[in-house]
Formats: structure tokens, C-alpha cells, sequence
């Protein structure tokens, strides 16, 4: 898929576990760190398959990292579910940031994302450059900001309030997974925010239908109403749903009929779309020995000025890719989704799930393209 069309008017678990080398801490035994792997892994196939699938195209050094990132992700993106007010809500918040900080100081709690996360940490500070677990762990804070401020799944007011949404948190997430491999790279981190920035507007096309809908209120043990479920809504930017007529309560009762709905799902999957072909363009040029084409807008940070001059950087692209591709290959699932996205004429409550996505990873895994 190259270019989306306009929708059309007529709406009709198992890995084998490898003996963790004896980490430097007694509280935390070989044995916790065994158990901490499986419920990380665990968690990915029940909850997150598409990162479940690509977590078998990192390499098998790296998968640690990955699986407890991915992991770590997944608790902070549940937490609107899971708490009935948001008193509760900036608990847990606080938690996994002091988790964070705990774990860097070399205290992880006796929380098994925390523990697997430790271990990487405990084999990174063995090999340079020593400045990634710095970056790692200013990544991990961001992503927890970034969710703490939409934990009310507050609207985005416009479609670039999305984009940088995305940026803090999917491209964050694959930074801080470059960090741990470790690869430093600007051009790959260029590569990154612009895969990341596509999953995450297909993370709130994907939620769509499922936000949309009211939940059942929060009962007690005894059946006893303890807190009011989450009322409906609708997380497309509001200057989209403004230019295509669209109105949150046509939505909550009509689905996909509402008016402009579905010219609105079509005008931010497009957005999405234009960061993959973007991606593809950069690799392309990079590969050719060429700039990437476009400066990349994040470069000043601190965080991705990494050693070595822009012409180095180039020069060791094709290695940076070999070592990082199976990061990268988090585009596929975000191309496959704008791709049944479309054939469901931009209607997110009809698209199903794909079986070919397996094959389209291996694939894309063996040409190292996305």
C-alpha cells in the first residue's frame, strides 16, 4: 500500500528460558529473573500479540530488553481501565516512576517488569557506551509522563497534538529499546520517530471502537456498585472531526454511519500512512549513500546526539539497520492495520485481524525492509 484512497459515500507462549548469568545483587536470584522473563512474554501474547510476534526478530541478547519495555508499556496503558478515580490513577502513576528510579539505583522492587529490567541494566553497565542507560531510563520517565497526562483520555485538540502524543510515547519506547541493544545511530532514531509516530495513531485508530463504548460500572466483591464505569469517547483530534462534521454523540449511537466519521478515520489514517512512506523513503536514500532527505526535527536533543560525525553516521548505516531492524519492523503491524483499514472502507469497528502478519514480518525481517 502506497497511498490510501478516499472511503467510498455509500457506508454500507513458548520460548525456551536460558540461564540469566548471576546478577550482582543477592535479592535477586537467577530464579526471579526466570520467572520475571515468562510473566513479561506472558504478557505480550495476551495483551500485545503484534509486539509478541516481533519480539522474535530481535536478537535473542536483546530480547530481555525488549520483552520488559513492551511489558512496562503495557501496564501504563492499562492504568485508565484499572482505577476508578484518579487519586488511584496518580498512585499508580508514582509507582512505576519510583519503580524506574529504584531500579536505575540498582533496588528494583519485587515487581517482575522491574526485575527483568534490572537484569538488562546489570549487563549493559558491563559493556560502552555507558551513556545509554542514562538515555534509557530518561526515555522510560518520558513515556510515563506522556501517559500520566492523558490518563483521563483527554481529546487531542489537533492532529499534530496526536503526532507528538505518539512521539512521547511509541518512538519513545523504540528509542529506549535502541538504547538497550545498544545502537546510536541519529539516522536510526530518525527512522524510529517516524515509525513510532505511525503506531501511535494507529493505537488510537485501533481504539476507536473500543473507547467509544460505554463499561460496565466497577463493582465490589458483593456485587455493589463502587465506582461509575468510563463514560464513551472519542480520541480523533478535534480540528479532524471539526472539518469533517463530525460529532462525538452522532458517534456513540451510530457507529460508523455518524456523518464525517469515516472522512475523519480516513484523513488521520493518512496521516499514519505518510510517516511509514516517509520511512521508506529515508531507507531508501540512506542505503543509496544519500542524506535522508528531510532534516529530523528531534536532532537537537541531547539524547540522540550520539559520537561520531554525520558522514560516519552514514557510513555505517547498513550495520546500524542489520543490528536494529527487528525494531524497526514495528512499522508492519501499523501497515497492515491501515491496510484491512482501508479495505473495511476507513470503518475501524469492521476491520478483523490478519493472519498474514506473521508472513509479512519474516519477509520484511530477510529484504531488512519496512
Amino acid at each position: 500500500m502506497q497511498r490510501l484512497c478516499r472511503p467510498r459515500l455509500d457506508l454500507s507462549w513458548s520460548r525456551t528460558i536460558t540461564h540469566a548469568p548471576a546478577l550482582r545483587r543477592g535479592y535477586v536470584t537467577d530464579e526471579d529473573v526466570n520467572k520475571a522473563r515468562r510473566y513479561c512474554v506472558e504478557q505480550l501474547r495476551q495483551s500485545d500479540y503484534d509486539s509478541h510476534l516481533v519480539r522474535n526478530f530481535i536478537p535473542k541478547s536483546r530480547q530481555d530488553a525488549y520483552d520488559a519495555i513492551r511489558a512496562f508499556n503495557l501496564e501504563l496503558v492499562r492504568l485508565p481501565e484499572l482505577v476508578s478515580n484518579p487519586t488511584i490513577g496518580q498512585m499508580r502513576v508514582q509507582f512505576w516512576r519510583d519503580a524506574v528510579n529504584n531500579t536505575f539505583a540498582g533496588r528494583p522492587p519485587k515487581e517482575p517488569i522491574m526485575i527483568l529490567l534490572h537484569k538488562v541494566l546489570s549487563e549493559l553497565r558491563d559493556y560502552p557506551p555507558q551513556g545509554s542507560l542514562n538515555s534509557i531510563k530518561f526515555w522510560l520517565l518520558r513515556v510515563i509522563s506522556t501517559r500520566e497526562k492523558y490518563m483521563d483520555n483527554r481529546p487531542f485538540p489537533t492532529l499534530e497534538a496526536l503526532e507528538e502524543y505518539a512521539e512521547n510515547t511509541y518512538s519513545t519506547l523504540m528509542y529506549s529499546i535502541l538504547a538497550a541493544m545498544p545502537v546510536q545511530s541519529m539516522h536510526i532514531d530518525h527512522l524510529a520517530s517516524h515509525v513510532g509516530k505511525a503506531c501511535g495513531i494507529v493505537a488510537v485508530l485501533r481504539g476507536v471502537p473500543v473507547l467509544a463504548a460505554p463499561t460496565a460500572p466497577v463493582r465490589s466483591p458483593s456485587g455493589g456498585n463502587v465506582g461509575s464505569g468510563r463514560e464513551p469517547t472519542l480520541l480523533l483530534p478535534l480540528d479532524v472531526m471539526a472539518d469533517a462534521g463530525v460529532k462525538e454523540e452522532e458517534v456513540y449511537r451510530l457507529g460508523p454511519s455518524a456523518d464525517g466519521f469515516q472522512d475523519a478515520i480516513f484523513t488521520v489514517a493518512t496521516r499514519a500512512n505518510d510517516h511509514l512512506i516517509t520511512a521508506r523513503e529515508m531507507m531508501k536514500n540512506l542505503r543509496a549513500g544519500q542524506s535522508p532527505g528531510h532534516d529530523y526535527e528531534h536532532g537537537e536533543e541531547a539524547e540522540h546526539m550520539h559520537p561520531g560525525s554525520p558522514d560516519s553516521a552514514t557510513t555505517s548505516f547498513d550495520k546500524d539497520l542489520r543490528r536494529s531492524i527487528g525494531v524497526l519492523l514495528e512499522a508492519i503491524p501499523a501497515d497492515d492495520y491501515l491496510t484491512r483499514l482501508e479495505a473495511a472502507n476507513f470503518d475501524p469497528f469492521a476491520v478483523r485481524s490478519s493472519w498474514k502478519l506473521p508472513w509479512r514480518l519474516w519477509r520484511s525481517s530477510k529484504t531488512q525492509q519496512i
